[in-house]
């Protein structure tokens, strides 16, 4: 197998021009072709951090951090001390860190070992920073460790989290050319994908090519089988699924639960979806986070406010911490109603049961959407929550870029991303697809085109959420005759289109018939 194989483009800015906007460009990192050897992103990952510093007084930082975690006492650190920190670096955390660690010891001709070079790749990939993670593993690969199937697990999960799917596909390639099994977490990994971005016949192969190879279905295989018939249309279907559960002998555990709610409440049925959850815990199985932000999502969807605040109060009272996306849902709703003073008092009661943890984060979002003005600058938001002591990670930054794009705030939106860029975190698929839907909620319907041809240009696979979120820039922007043309090309893409989708494209098909 060629070691080029599985390389990650190097990123390069490219300025997207937006026609008629008052944002003059804006740079996203694409991928091409060059690879820079590891010591110099170490180098350059380290410097990025010790911008503010003079040289001298990088090379003492460096110097204490390594003395910090090693208690060395000046001592020349040996090959297995260098492997043990950096271990202990990645576990912590500190990526930076570890990286410039790497660049030290490769300079004085060390190698690390299987386990420094796992830890690297899987930390990397968990915080999406997959280009360094990427470059990492090729010099794994050159050095002979023989990564287990674990390590290129990690490396598929942080590759679909980007929606890069050319890619993930040379990752399942590696994996055959080393002679490695694919095992039951590689085949959940792949279906969790093609579940979420709605390719129903890439999930049919998934599950055809498990039993294949031995792995029958479990309970997370039916969950995502149940998933994907919701989100394709096939109710019948969807709920058919408990029979062949039931008939195996099998226990409804609660992804099979989350699953049954989240269908009864996409259409609309949370009546049902009440009851399932009040069944669920009569078998005693305990509600987790998905599942109170489920019944919150549909509740609010469907109109019920005040049963959505309450399953809210009755979450925190089970002492789940709320997710910000869930808390986000329940104030653009009230905002929407102008109930400011339900959300203080939500707001004031989470801060009076003592939940701090990230307590910034949700006081931005309360200010977003009352639109008080003091978060308004997404720079100034970022300040506010490393000010807190707040881990940013990849999520955080998609909530709030979500916050500022349903205000129709773009170019927040936009500095949201770059501020992103700037944290070594890599633009995924879920917050490009946000930049779509900040530019369609503000009626500038080329710009989200231009950040459509931005994903493609990329190597990203946009996913239904993409194509969907798209046919709603056009649809507002009354420009009816594109709205057929993407549905298309979203079925050629090999996504099948959900019901929001197939309710726009007949809106659109209605309008056009009339005009003729």
């Amino acid at each position: 197998m060629e070691m080029q194989q599985l390389m990650l483009f190097r990123p390069h800015s490219r300025a997207i021009m937006l026609e008629g906007s008052s944002l003059c460009q804006f740079s996203f990192n694409f991928h091409d072709k060059c690879s820079k050897p590891i010591a110099q992103i170490s180098f350059q990952t380290r410097r990025s951090k010790l911008a503010n510093f003079s040289d001298s007084e990088a090379v003492d930082y460096s110097l204490n951090t390594i003395s910090e975690h090693a208690n060395c006492n000046g001592k020349e650190l040996s090959c297995d001390l260098y492997n043990e920190m950096i271990c202990e670096l990645c576990e912590e955390g500190e990526l930076n860190d570890a990286l410039a660690l790497l660049s030290q010891m490769e300079a004085l001709g060390y190698r690390p070992n299987l386990i420094s070079y796992s830890c690297l790749v899987t930390g990397l990939g968990n915080v999406g920073r997959t280009l360094e993670a990427d470059a990492i593993f090729q010099e794994m690969l050159i050095s002979g460790c023989r990564p287990k199937i674990r390590l290129f697990n990690a490396l598929l999960t942080s590759c679909l989290k980007k929606g890069l799917l050319e890619l993930s596909d040379k990752v399942l390639k590696a994996i055959d050319d080393l002679g490695l099994d694919r095992n039951r977490k590689t085949f959940e990994i792949l279906l969790d994908y093609y579940v979420s971005a709605g390719r129903l016949n890439d999930t049919w192969l998934v599950i055809a090519e498990m039993k294949r190879k031995g792995y029958h279905p479990n309970s997370y295989v039916y969950s995502k089988i149940i998933e994907i018939y919701r989100d394709n249309g096939m109710w019948k279907k969807a709920m058919g699924v408990l029979g062949e559960v039931r008939a195996k002998g099998m226990t409804l555990d609660r992804k099979i639960y989350n699953s049954i709610i989240d269908t009864f409440g996409k259409y609309g049925e949370v009546g049902e979806a009440l009851e399932v959850f009040e069944k669920m815990q009569e078998d005693h199985i305990k509600p987790d986070v998905k599942t109170w932000n489920s019944l919150i999502r549909w509740h609010c969807k469907f109109g019920d406010i005040s049963g959505a605040v309450n399953l809210f109060g009755r979450m925190q009272e089970q002492g789940i911490y709320p997710d910000p996306k869930i808390f986000m849902t329940i104030i653009s709703c009230l905002g929407e109603q102008g109930k400011w003073d339900v959300i203080r008092k939500i707001f004031e009661t989470m801060k009076g049961k003592g939940q701090q943890r990230s307590g910034a984060i949700y006081a931005i979002l309360v200010d977003i959407y009352g639109q008080y003005g003091k978060f308004h600058n997404a720079e100034d938001c970022i300040l506010a929550l490393k000010s807190e002591g707040i881990q940013l990670s990849p999520s955080m930054f998609c909530v709030l870029a979500n916050a500022y794009a349903q205000q129709g705030l773009c170019e927040q939106t936009v500095k949201v991303l770059q501020l992103m860029e700037a944290e070594g975190m890599e633009p995924n698929l879920i917050m490009l697809n946000v930049l779509i839907n900040a530019f369609a909620t503000a009626g500038r319907h080329m710009e989200a085109l231009s950040i459509y041809q931005h994903i493609k240009e990329s190597g990203i696979s946009p996913d239904v959420v993409t194509y969907s979120t798209l046919m709603k820039a056009f649809l507002w922007a009354k420009k009816f005759d594109q709205v057929p043309k993407i549905y298309s090309e979203m079925e050629a893409s090999g996504c099948s289109p959900d019901r929001k989708a197939r309710e726009m494209l007949k809106s659109a098909l209605i309008v056009l018939e009339r005009g003729h």
